[in-house]
């Protein structure tokens, strides 16, 4: 059964502040207590999303996999870039699947880049719908996520859903439900 919207967001109230009232302070808030807590337990599936991405490795052969997961974010991640010849591009894509550790929901987006040589010049999110060349290998990942994980995907509506909390860099009124269950900076994939 989905989750609502009022029962996600009290979910992300227990891991996020609406203030910034610990600013400064030499200890953690509460809430930051209880997100460094739940990722010292989430450590410990480490193996089981390592053995996920060798799977998705053999499901999406023409691609690279790798681990974008980093514990200042609320899930695991994965990338998946399609392959290239080693020559430069102007434009690059990236299709990200994310697992919250904070509820058992996940999403699948999509991230464009342009480069001027090798510099990164330009980036642009896509959540859903995604744009036609990321489509295929989005639907395997969700799939791979769905079967591997019994987690339930999170609609665009309720990822865009704002929500009175501070999640760095964002705040209210631009924070949004898919910044406290994802990441708040998904451009950013090595």
């Amino acid at each position: 059964m989905p989750f609502s919207a009022a029962e996600l967001l009290s979910i992300a109230r227990n891991y996020w502040r609406p203030d910034r009232d610990f600013d400064f302070r030499p200890e953690n808030s509460p809430e930051a207590e209880r997100f460094l807590e739940l990722w010292e337990k989430e450590l410990a599936k480490m193996d089981q999303w390592r053995a996920f991405l060798r799977e998705l490795g053999g499901a999406l052969p023409a691609f690279t996999i790798g681990n974008a997961t980093a514990t200042c974010d609320a899930c695991f991640r994965c990338s998946v870039y399609p392959a290239t010849e080693n020559k430069p591009q102007q434009r690059r894509w990236v299709v990200v699947g994310c697992v919250s550790i904070l509820a058992p929901v996940y999403t699948v987006y999509g991230v464009q880049y342009e480069y001027t040589g090798t510099e990164r010049t330009r980036d642009k999110v896509f959540l859903e719908p995604l744009p036609p060349e990321m489509q295929a290998p989005a639907d395997i990942i969700a799939r791979s996520i769905e079967a591997t994980f019994g987690v339930e995907k999170l609609s665009r509506e309720l990822s865009e859903m704002p929500v009175p909390l501070i999640v760095e860099p964002h705040e209210p009124p631009n924070t949004t439900l898919f910044h406290a269950l994802f990441i708040s900076r998904p451009e950013r994939v090595p």
